[in-house]
Order: structure tokens, then C-alpha cells, then sequence
């Protein structure tokens, strides 16, 4: 209030100099009382005069974008054009501050890996992220302002929309067809509506995986175990000649075998995913690795195939021996299966201009349908299977292969056609190759050819 008194003063002034001046005035005309109170009421004219110069100065300011400084008068119309200005200030300030809140708001829900929907009172639209527009095809900006239901028109997510409250999941195929939404619809505020989507095509195709292995390991163990029952049952029921016995037995251990490598696999892929990546500081030689996977290869063919391995091959590759085994073998062991009576099967390495290097297993066998190679390295899943069961399979070892050369930070190619034979291809990165001997104590073991007619 310190401009209240100075005002009063000054009013009080202006108009006593009038009245004076207008006393002296009036006096040579015998007026000075009237005089001074024309005095007195031009006095406070003039104040009034200087209060509306200033008052029309600060709605001036006022009226225009407040982008500079108030006027800077003294007294009453300073005080208020002081105030007035720090006022807007503070809001701008606020309002500044709540758009950058709205700001990081909407790039957090930007940001959200789930679809997020706002609908308001009519179902229409009024913001949506981009996951939300991926996953319902929608356009977030042309879209604004329409009812949701005549862009996505699936008959569950339609039902619920109409429910005034629902508490489980709307479980719908996306637009495009190529996976599975989970959508959830919330209300707010009067009669607003919340719609977060979220793509469970990997849950979905990870439960179908892990249902599938339950079933499959239980089939692959529930065959043999029948066998293994009926046949005990038989010798403990029937007398038996002793060929007719020794058959039995035979039978009997070829059951246990399968049940051993199948448990083995699994034993295995439990490991690989369990475990942590090999080092890259121990080098194997491929010979050696290529010495046993042919004699390996060689007791399962029994002369009814040809193999052709590198002769000389100084290469060495890092990791983990026993996985770097297990994965060759696998690849050659199929082809082998799945290879006729007479075929050629060959083992290549070579080096790749990028410094990568490459393992190759191709054959003459019966070849793989196109639509199949994307799968062949699930778990249990046969192209053929009842072949794949009179080969002796277990429908794991390609995915032990993919598993290992993944751990090792290479990848597995595939290249089939029916009736021509298939080429698998394991890559290892430059880091895990040498490309000749680099250290003369690592014993080389070569794998010279060796053909069975």
C-alpha cells in the first residue's frame, strides 16, 4: 500500500495549488472564491488527466502479447501494471511447465512398448501412440475424432466396448493377421476410456512350443517304455527258444538306446541354454573334430554311403570342444539318415573373405520342401515323421546345432531341394578362426577320405 499515501498527497496537493492559484486569480475581479474552486477542479483534472494517460498505457499493454515490460509508471498505475505483469509471468512459467509435463507424458506413452487408446464419451478417438496405430491400423492423426468402431470392427473388441466395465483381457488377431493382441479396456474419468494393447504372438507361440515339447518328449518316451513293457511282459509270460530270446533282448536294448539319446539331447539343449557363452581364448583343431565325426558317420552308414572330408585342414576354430563335436556330428549323422543307399556326402571348410569361416555338410539325399527349412531347427519337429523315427531321430539335433553355433556367435544356413539333395552351413565369426596353425604343440589329425561302397 506504499502507493496509497503519495497519491493522496499528491491529489491533495494539485488541488490546493489550484484552489491558491485560483484565489489569486479571481481576486482582481472579485471571484477568488469561485476561482478557486475552478482552481481546485483543475488540480484534480490534471491528476485524473495523468491517471487515465497512464491507465490507457497499461490496456494498451494489456491488450497486445505481454511480450515486453509492463509500463513503468510510478504510484497507483505502476504498482498495478508491477503486479499485473508478474501475475502473467508466473502463469506463463506454470503453463510452460505443465506443457513440458504434457510433453514427457505423451513421449512416455510414445515410448510404451504396449498400444495405448484414448476414446472419449462416444467412442471416439482422441489419441493414440504409434504401437497402437501399428497394431489397429490406424492413422493417429487422421483418425482423430472417429468412433473406434467403424475402423476396428472385430466382433471381441466390439462386445467389449459396449460393456460398461470388463475385467479380462480381449484376446484378438491384429490387423494384419500376423499375430495375437491382448487388449484391455479401462474407464476414466466421465465416461473415458483407456484401451491398452499388447502383442502376445511370442507368448503365444512360446506356450504352443512348450505345450508341443510336453507332448512330444512324453510320446518319443511313452514308445519305447510300451515296447520295453510288452516285451518283458512276453519273457516273463511265454517260454522263449533262445534265438527267439536274444531277438527280444536286441529289441529291448535298441529301446533303451533311444530313451538314452533322447534323454541325452535333452540333457544337452538344457545345458547349452543353461550355460554361459564359451570362451574365445581355447582353439580346436577341425581335424580332429572332422577325424571323429567321419569315423562317427562311418559306424552309422555301414558302407552304404561315401564321405569326402578336407584331406589337410590346419584351421582351428575357439570355443568349446565337446559343443563344436556335438554340432558337426548332428549335421552329418542326418545326412546320413536321410540319405539312400549309394549317395555322396561331403565335408567342407572354408574361409571366408570377411575372415569368417565356414563348415559345410552337404548330400544327395532326399531334399527338404521350402516351407519346411524355417522350422527344422524347433524342437521335435520332422519333416517326416515316421522316417524320421525308422532313421533313429530325435527330432533334437538340429536344434542342438542351432544352439551351439548361436552360443558361438555364428548362425546355421540351410539350402535344400526336393530330390537334390541339402547343403547345412555353419558359420563362426572371424574372432573364433584361424585360418592355419598358429601353435606348433596343438597336434594336427588329419581326415583323409574315405569312401564305403
Amino acid at each position: 500500500m506504499t502507493w496509497l499515501f503519495p497519491r493522496f498527497l499528491a491529489s491533495v496537493l494539485a488541488m490546493a495549488a489550484g484552489g491558491l492559484l485560483g484565489y489569486w486569480t479571481g481576486g482582481p475581479i472579485r471571484a477568488s472564491l469561485l476561482g478557486a474552486l475552478i482552481g481546485g477542479a483543475i488540480g484534480v483534472g490534471i491528476i485524473a488527466l495523468l491517471d487515465t494517460v497512464r491507465g490507457y498505457r497499461l490496456i494498451h499493454w494489456l491488450a497486445g502479447s505481454q511480450e515486453g515490460a509492463a509500463p513503468r509508471d510510478t504510484g497507483f498505475w505502476g504498482e498495478i501494471g508491477y503486479r499485473v505483469e508478474r501475475s502473467i509471468r508466473n502463469r506463463e512459467r506454470g503453463a510452460e511447465q505443465e506443457r513440458l509435463r504434457l510433453e514427457q507424458f505423451i513421449s512416455a506413452m510414445e515410448a510404451s512398448p504396449n498400444g495405448i487408446l484414448l476414446l472419449d464419451e462416444r467412442d471416439q478417438i482422441t489419441w493414440c501412440n504409434s504401437v497402437a496405430a501399428d497394431h489397429f491400423g490406424l492413422d493417429p492423426k487422421r483418425d482423430r475424432q472417429q468412433p473406434v468402431t467403424n475402423l476396428v470392427r472385430s466382433p471381441g473388441f466390439v462386445a467389449a466396448l459396449q460393456l460398461e466395465r470388463t475385467q479380462e483381457p480381449v484376446v484378438m488377431p491384429d490387423l494384419h493377421g500376423r499375430g495375437t493382441l491382448s487388449i484391455v479396456i479401462r474407464t476414466y474419468g466421465e465416461g473415458l476410456r483407456l484401451v491398452i494393447s499388447h502383442d502376445i504372438t511370442q507368448r503365444e507361440r512360446a506356450d504352443a512350443m512348450r505345450r508341443d515339447f510336453v507332448a512330444n518328449v512324453s510320446h518319443e518316451i511313452r514308445t519305447p517304455l510300451t515296447v520295453l513293457a510288452g516285451f518283458i511282459e512276453t519273457m516273463g509270460n511265454l517260454p522263449l527258444t533262445e534265438p527267439e530270446r536274444r531277438r527280444v533282448l536286441t529289441l529291448m536294448g535298441q529301446q533303451t538306446q533311444r530313451m538314452q539319446t533322447l534323454v541325452a539331447d535333452l540333457l544337452t539343449l538344457a545345458q547349452l541354454e543353461g550355460s554361459p557363452r564359451p570362451a574365445s581364448d581355447r582353439w580346436v583343431p577341425l581335424a580332429k573334430l572332422f577325424a571323429q565325426a567321419q569315423a562317427d558317420a562311418a559306424g552309422l552308414s555301414m558302407g552304404r554311403h561315401q564321405f569326402k572330408f578336407p584331406e589337410q585342414c590346419p584351421a582351428q576354430v575357439a570355443g568349446n570342444e565337446a559343443e563344436f563335436l556335438s554340432a558337426i556330428t548332428n549335421v552329418v549323422n542326418n545326412a546320413v539318415r536321410y540319405t539312400p543307399e549309394g549317395g555322396a556326402i561331403t565335408v567342407s571348410w572354408r574361409v571366408r573373405e570377411d575372415g569368417s569361416g565356414e563348415v559345410a555338410v552337404a548330400d544327395t539325399g532326399i531334399g527338404i520342401d521350402r516351407e519346411h527349412i524355417p522350422r527344422l531347427t524347433e524342437r521335435f519337429y520332422r519333416v517326416d515323421g515316421s522316417r524320421s523315427r525308422d532313421t533313429g531321430g530325435t527330432g533334437l539335433g538340429l536344434s542342438i546345432v542351432k544352439h551351439v553355433v548361436q552360443r558361438h556367435g555364428g548362425e546355421l544356413e540351410v539350402r535344400s531341394e526336393v530330390g537334390k539333395g541339402s547343403r547345412f552351413i555353419l558359420i563362426l565369426p572371424p574372432a573364433r578362426v584361424r585360418a592355419g596353425r598358429s601353435d606348433p604343440g596343438t597336434p594336427q589329425i588329419n581326415a583323409p577320405e574315405r569312401s564305403a561302397a
